[in-house]
C-alpha cells in the first residue's frame, strides 16, 4: 500500500485541479491523479478545458475573428486593408503555445501547494482506494480519507457518422486542422457546434450545420435565440433544423445522408465535425466492488453537497447534475474541499452563467421567459437593444440586446439574457444581482460609466419598470 492522503482527486481538469488546490490550501494532504497526454506526448494537467476545449477554442475564435474583421470589417472605421491572408498553421501553433503556458502554470501551482501529481489512469476501488496504472502498465494503490471524483466528460459519438482520420472529427480534432476545408458540415447546433462552425466560416469555409431538433438553442431565451439565428444566417452559417443524419460515407470527402421535413437529403462536404454533446467519463469509476450509484442519465448520483452514496467519496463537474461548465465544476471543487475541511460553503446553482463564444456572444443566467411562463410565474421584462448604445455604435457592433426578467411582485431579478459583443464580460452583472437577491430597481439605481456596453444593462433594468431613457417605452397590455 502506498502513501495515505487526506484527499485524492481523480481527474486534473478545471473541477479536479481546483479541488486539489483548495484542499491543499486548507492544510489537507492532497494528491491528484491525472493521465492526460498532450500533443507533445507529455503528461499535462488541465483536462479537456485547457487542452482541447475552452481555452484552445477561444484562442481560435479570437484569431479567426480578428482575421474576419481585418479582411472584411474595417471599412466602416475608415481603414483600408488589402492582401490579408490567414496563416492557419500559425494560428494553431499559437493556440498550442497558450495551452502549454496555462497547463504548465497549473503544474507550478501544484508544486507551490505541495500537491502530489500521480501520473496515470486512476480507477476507484472500495474503501476510498484508488488504483493507478502508469504509462508502463505498472499498478499502484493509494488510500485516502476522502476521494473527489472529477473525471470529466468526453464527446458523444454517433453510429451513423463514425470518426475517420481528419475527415470526420470531434470537437478536439477540429482544433488542429492546418488548412481550411472548402465545405464543412457541423453536426449539432449547440454551443460547441456553433463556436467551431464560426471559426471555420470566418476563415473561409462554406459551413452547413445540421441540427436534429426543430428548435434553435432550446436552452436559451427564445427572443435571444431567434435573434442569434438571424445574425448567424447573415454571417453565412447555413443552419438546418430538424435535420437528422442517417448515414455517412467517406470518399474524396464525406457524403452524408439526412432527413428533414422535405424527406431524404444528401450532402457532400470536405470534412465533418461531430458536436452532438458530451457524456460523463465513468468507465473507471464503476465496478461491482464499488457499487457507485449512477443515475438514468449516466451521471454519478450525488446529494445537494456533492456526496455520492459511498462514504467519503464525492463527485463534481461534468460527472454530476447541472450544466457541463468548467466554472461550475471549479466552484463545486472549492465547495467540496471546504466541506471536507469542516467549513460551510454554499453554491447557488440558480446563478451559474452560460456563454456561447460566437460573434455575437450569447450569455445568460437564471430563468428564461419560456420557463417562467411554464411555471406560471408573474414577471416583468425589460429589453434594451445595442443599436441604441453609443459605445456599441462607436464599435460598429450594434447587433443584439440585453433582456432582464424580474418578479412582478418583488422585482427580484430572475434572469438576465444578453446577445451582443463582449456579453461574456457583461453577464457577471446578472450573476451578482441574482447572488445577492437584487432587484431590477437595484440595477436601475446603480450608476454605470458612459459610454460603455454595460449601460445597456442599466437601461434594460429601467425598461422593466417602463422607464428606459434612450428607447421609447412600450405600454404594458
Amino acid at each position: 500500500m502506498s502513501e495515505q492522503y487526506d484527499v485524492i482527486v481523480l481527474g486534473g481538469g478545471p473541477a479536479g485541479y481546483v479541488a486539489a488546490i483548495r484542499s491543499a490550501q486548507l492544510g489537507l494532504k492532497t494528491a491528484c491523479v491525472e493521465q492526460w497526454i498532450n500533443k507533445q506526448g507529455k503528461p499535462a494537467l488541465g483536462g479537456t478545458c485547457l487542452n482541447v476545449g475552452c481555452i484552445p477554442s477561444k484562442a481560435l475564435l479570437e484569431s479567426s475573428q480578428i482575421y474576419a474583421d481585418t479582411a472584411r470589417g474595417l471599412t466602416e472605421h475608415g481603414i483600408e486593408v488589402s492582401g490579408v491572408r490567414a496563416d492557419v498553421a500559425k494560428m494553431v501553433s499559437g493556440k498550442d503555445k497558450i495551452v502549454q503556458e496555462l497547463t504548465g502554470g497549473i503544474e507550478h501551482l501544484f508544486r507551490a501547494n505541495k500537491i502530489d501529481w500521480i501520473k496515470g489512469c486512476g480507477s476507484l476501488l472500495s474503501e476510498r482506494r484508488i488504483e493507478v496504472t502508469d504509462a508502463d502498465a505498472a499498478k499502484s494503490t493509494y488510500q485516502a480519507a476522502n476521494v473527489i471524483l472529477a473525471t470529466g466528460s468526453r464527446p458523444i459519438e454517433i453510429g451513423a457518422v463514425p470518426l475517420h482520420s481528419d475527415r470526420i472529427v470531434d470537437s478536439a480534432g477540429a482544433l488542429d486542422w492546418e488548412s481550411v476545408p472548402e465545405k464543412l458540415c457541423v453536426i449539432g447546433a449547440g454551443v460547441i457546434g456553433l463556436e467551431l462552425g464560426s471559426v471555420w466560416r470566418r476563415l473561409g469555409s462554406e459551413v452547413v450545420v445540421l441540427e436534429a431538433q426543430d428548435m434553435f438553442l432550446p436552452m436559451v431565451d427564445q427572443q435571444i435565440a431567434k435573434d442569434a439565428l438571424r445574425q448567424f444566417t447573415r454571417q453565412g452559417l447555413d443552419i438546418k433544423l430538424g435535420a437528422r443524419v442517417m448515414a455517412s460515407e467517406v470518399n474524396d470527402g464525406v457524403k452524408l445522408q439526412y432527413t428533414d421535413k422535405d424527406g431524404e437529403q444528401q450532402l457532400q462536404v470536405d470534412r465533418v465535425i461531430v458536436a452532438v454533446g458530451r457524456r460523463p467519463n465513468i468507465d473507471q469509476l464503476t465496478s461491482p466492488e464499488t457499487d457507485l450509484l449512477i443515475d438514468e442519465r449516466g451521471l454519478v448520483h450525488v446529494n445537494e453537497v456533492c456526496e455520492t452514496n459511498l462514504p467519503g467519496v464525492w463527485a463534481i463537474g461534468d460527472l454530476v447534475r447541472g450544466p457541463m461548465l468548467a466554472h461550475k465544476g471549479s466552484e463545486e471543487g472549492v465547495a467540496v474541499a471546504e466541506r471536507i475541511a469542516g467549513h460551510h460553503c454554499h453554491l447557488n446553482y440558480d446563478a451559474i452563467p452560460s456563454v456561447i463564444y460566437t460573434h455575437p456572444e450569447i450569455s445568460w443566467v437564471g430563468k428564461t421567459e419560456e420557463q417562467l411562463k411554464e411555471e406560471g410565474r408573474d414577471y416583468n421584462s425589460g429589453v434594451f437593444p445595442f443599436a441604441a448604445s453609443g459605445r456599441a455604435k462607436a464599435m460598429r457592433d450594434t447587433g443584439g440586446m440585453v433582456k432582464i426578467l424580474a418578479d412582478a411582485h418583488t422585482d427580484e431579478v430572475l434572469g438576465m439574457h444578453i446577445i451582443g459583443g463582449h456579453s461574456s464580460e457583461l453577464i457577471g452583472h446578472g450573476v451578482m444581482a441574482m447572488e445577492f437577491e437584487g432587484t431590477s430597481e437595484d440595477i436601475a439605481r446603480s450608476v454605470f460609466a458612459h459610454p460603455t456596453l454595460s449601460e445597456a444593462i442599466h437601461e434594460a433594468a429601467l425598461a422593466v419598470d417602463n422607464r428606459a431613457i434612450h428607447i421609447p417605452n412600450k405600454k404594458r397590455s
